[in-house]
């Protein structure tokens, strides 16, 4: 058995713009061929991601020929909803992430992370639903076998998971090597076959670590994340005012990043690669 071949039914492919989702995407083609209709390939822009992560998925597209249908949170009539774009047109200021920060008064945090449900899953479901008629689904998603925990093993919605990685053993490790054979890849540091730079900039989940070293490499990225606590009047990390953290750490001397322990190391979680 295959563990890529499509299951019955219509198919979402979660394409977060990652290795590890690009890994099971190629793989799902290699198994299936020409995707049928029943298929959607899905990526979901929050705006805040690296310009990399934008130009790894238009060249999965191009050099796989697999059409992937760009989704990003908007607000039409004052009403959740969503928007269809593409490579050309997909934000890259922040603008979807924050019409939903205006909308919910408050910002995500540890405690009540709604940035990947409102901003992913749901316009995803909102497209599948509205436009295609979809009443249920089989979700793929790139969890490895080295991360089982993060599995879900049912749905109380429309889908049913599908995570053909983990049913194949893949590791991280199998990730990497397959992206240093390949023509291609995402142009962003793979530290230990991990994306540091992945996902949005500077998501309040990563390490402070992770965190110090992009306000030192990109601090214009951080502006939009700072403006956003001080117009909530919040953090979203308790304890962590990202503008006082930002001047401390870009008024470091280079040293600091490469000692252990300087910045805290640890991590609370990530959003799905």
């Amino acid at each position: 058995m295959n563990n890529y071949e499509l299951p019955q039914g219509n198919v979402q492919i979660s394409f977060s713009g990652g290795r590890t989702s690009a890994f099971m995407l190629h793989h799902i083609l290699q198994a299936n061929g020409d995707l049928p209709d029943r298929c959607q390939v899905m990526f979901a822009n929050t705006g805040r991601e690296m310009p990399e992560t934008l130009d790894f998925v238009h060249e999965c597209e191009e050099k796989w020929g697999v059409p992937i249908i760009w989704i990003e949170y908007d607000r039409p009539d004052g009403k959740a909803g969503y928007r269809v774009t593409d490579y050309q047109g997909a934000n890259k200021t922040g603008e979807p992430f924050e019409v939903l920060i205006r909308a919910k008064k408050y910002l995500p945090n540890i405690v009540t992370r709604f940035c990947t449900t409102e901003l992913k899953i749901r316009p995803m479901k909102r497209y599948l639903v509205k436009e295609l008629g979809w009443k249920n689904w089989s979700a793929a998603v790139g969890i490895r076998a080295d991360e089982h925990h993060r599995a879900k093993t049912d749905s109380k919605d429309r889908w049913s998971y599908w995570y053909p990685l983990l049913d194949s053993g893949v590791s991280k490790k199998d990730i990497g090597e397959f992206w240093r054979k390949q023509n291609f890849d995402l142009r962003l540091g793979n530290a230990d076959n991990k994306t540091p730079k992945g996902n949005c900039d500077f998501c309040f989940l990563k390490s402070e670590s992770i965190l110090a070293s992009m306000a030192k490499q990109h601090p214009d990225r951080v502006d939009w994340w700072v403006r956003m606590e001080k117009e909530v009047g919040s953090t979203f990390r308790k304890g962590r005012n990202l503008a006082e953290f930002v001047d401390f750490a870009q008024r470091q001397q280079d040293w600091v990043f490469d000692e252990e322990g300087y910045f805290c190391q640890g991590d609370e979680g990530e959003c799905i690669e």
